[in-house]
């Protein structure tokens, strides 16, 4: 097989699994990855372990310091309630233009989103992390503004192992059916304060489990 496949095949598994890890919280916070150990892992080269990082570091899991290697992100308190306040305020904003502009093709979409609930496991939860990323982003693109609809994704994905802690497997699609019956029926009203009540619980969901399991090592 060429060199070239078998780099890129290696480096979307082991982007997907180093995700999960962290985003399941099997990776401590400020933790060193070692490219050498990642690679012996996964049979491979360095190169797609490199490439699989430099992935992650875009979506705000891993960052890359210059002479001293990749690390999991260290997110304090105050950042973690800084996204859950940008989160709202974006998403709030665009939830009028959505309903004012979105059509049946993207309305199907939205509807197609969810796979249903299978369970409380890692690969569940990570499956849902990304329907939830999925679901939001594709809602604030509707309202026809792509930037905005690039930020809400940004938002998720620097957010996705905290939402994690909603455990909101069996519920998710629910809310989100909530959301976008109100959406499909142009009432922006009930719309936004579905859109309202989805973002509040999760985010209370989030800080009560950092408060509550790991307040030790968040600085306030």
């Amino acid at each position: 097989m060429n060199q070239g496949i078998v780099d890129a095949t290696s480096k979307s598994l082991i982007y997907k699994k180093m995700r999960r890890s962290i985003i399941m919280g099997h990776r401590e916070s400020a933790e060193r990855l070692n490219i050498e150990e990642i690679a012996q892992e996964y049979n491979t080269s360095v190169t797609p372990v490199r490439d699989a990082l430099q992935m992650l570091s875009h979506e705000g899991l891993v960052v890359i310091k210059p002479r001293s290697g990749y690390f999991v992100t260290t997110i304090t308190l105050k950042k973690v309630r800084d996204l859950l306040d940008v989160r709202r305020i974006l998403e709030l904003s665009a939830i009028e233009r959505v309903v004012q502009r979105i059509n049946e093709e993207q309305i199907h979409e939205l509807r197609t989103v969810h796979a249903g609930y299978t369970g409380d496991d890692d690969e569940s939860y990570d499956r849902y992390t990304d329907e939830n990323r999925k679901f939001h982003y594709l809602l604030a693109k509707a309202g026809g503004n792509n930037e905005l609809a690039d930020l809400v994704g940004k938002i998720h994905d620097q957010l996705a192992r905290f939402m994690v802690m909603r455990r909101a497997g069996k519920t998710m699609e629910i809310t989100h059916t909530r959301i976008l019956d109100a959406v499909a029926a142009h009432d922006a009203e009930t719309a936004r304060q579905a859109l309202l009540d989805d973002i509040d619980r999760a985010h209370e969901a989030i800080l009560d489990n950092i408060m509550e399991e790991d307040s030790e090592s968040w600085h306030l």
